[in-house]
């Protein structure tokens, strides 16, 4: 998430949302991390999970309440890759993106140039449901 302050330019805004040291808005380590923050929240938001943005998120975490199958994941990995390329098109490039469920752990491995750094990234990012 970002926004314009005066005379600013551009602010980034960290994910999770938090404060730093100072009881300031916290920021992330820098483009880079901001970059993989948004691609973070992006998979894991399901859609329909925000009020302004209905279309927001690509459902990656149904792979863990379905009966697993190359089908399903084939299936999300394509949703995953037309969200990202929808809503951080103009972020990222995405070369490669997997997703893979075992058991109660859902792990998707993403690999991507930063447009901005033109820096090639790969990002783990993997969620467990409580049992």
């Amino acid at each position: 998430m970002s926004s314009p302050v005066a005379g600013l330019g551009r602010v980034d805004l960290a994910f999770p949302f938090g404060f730093d040291a100072r009881g300031r808005t916290a920021a992330p380590a820098g483009y880079p991390q901001h970059v993989r923050e948004l691609l973070e929240q992006l998979l894991f938001t399901s859609p329909g999970e925000r009020v302004n943005r209905p279309d927001f998120g690509c459902g990656l975490l149904q792979l863990l309440f379905n009966p697993n199958s190359p089908e399903l994941a084939a299936t999300v990995e394509y949703t995953a890759r037309a969200a990202v390329q929808r809503w951080l098109g103009d972020v990222l490039d995405l070369l490669e993106l997997r997703a893979t469920a075992h058991e109660s752990v859902l792990t998707v491995d993403v690999r991507y140039v930063v447009r901005r750094t033109g820096q090639e990234t790969e990002a783990r990012f993997v969620r467990e449901v409580p049992r």
